[in-house]
């Protein structure tokens, strides 16, 4: 039987907590891994979040549309530690209702990964609203914000 070599690590990131890093080469369009959690309601994450989370722009929960959220804080697993990056070097890739990550370029042993949250929230994206989303990816395009453009 072969065996099968781990392509990432969680560990302590500079950009935010921990993050997901490569431990080997990951070749361009490579199906990484599927963000997993509890399948719930957008109002049950309401109920669950809405005050818990009040004043932390730190969730993981992933909304899959206007009526399913993946709440990764149950049954989830290490692709809830992939942080934003204004300058990712991985996308989302929705099938079925089912999120994956995926490399959008080549990435190296020791590289982070990264996808960009585009956060689209409830309220105006005012100023005050981005700032508590704030951006620390270190990107030299760094937006200096987690909430992206309205769709």
């Amino acid at each position: 039987m072969r065996k099968v070599r781990r392509r990432f690590v969680t560990r302590k990131s500079p950009i935010h907590g921990r993050g997901v890093f490569a431990l080997t080469s990951i070749p361009k369009h490579t199906r990484i891994v599927e963000y997993k959690g509890e399948r719930i309601s957008q109002e049950e994450a309401d109920e669950r979040y809405s005050e818990a989370h009040e004043n932390s722009p730190h969730t993981m929960l992933f909304e899959v549309n206007d009526r399913l959220v993946i709440d990764a804080t149950h049954k989830g697993n290490s692709a809830r530690w992939i942080n934003h990056s204004c300058a990712p070097n991985c996308e989302i890739e929705d099938e079925n209702e089912r999120i994956f990550i995926e490399s959008r370029r080549d990435i190296r042993p020791g590289e982070e990964l990264t996808y960009d949250y585009n956060l689209q929230l409830g309220e105006p994206h005012t100023a005050a609203a981005k700032r508590f989303h704030a951006c620390f990816c270190g990107a030299r395009r760094c937006r200096g914000t987690m909430v992206g453009t309205r769709e």
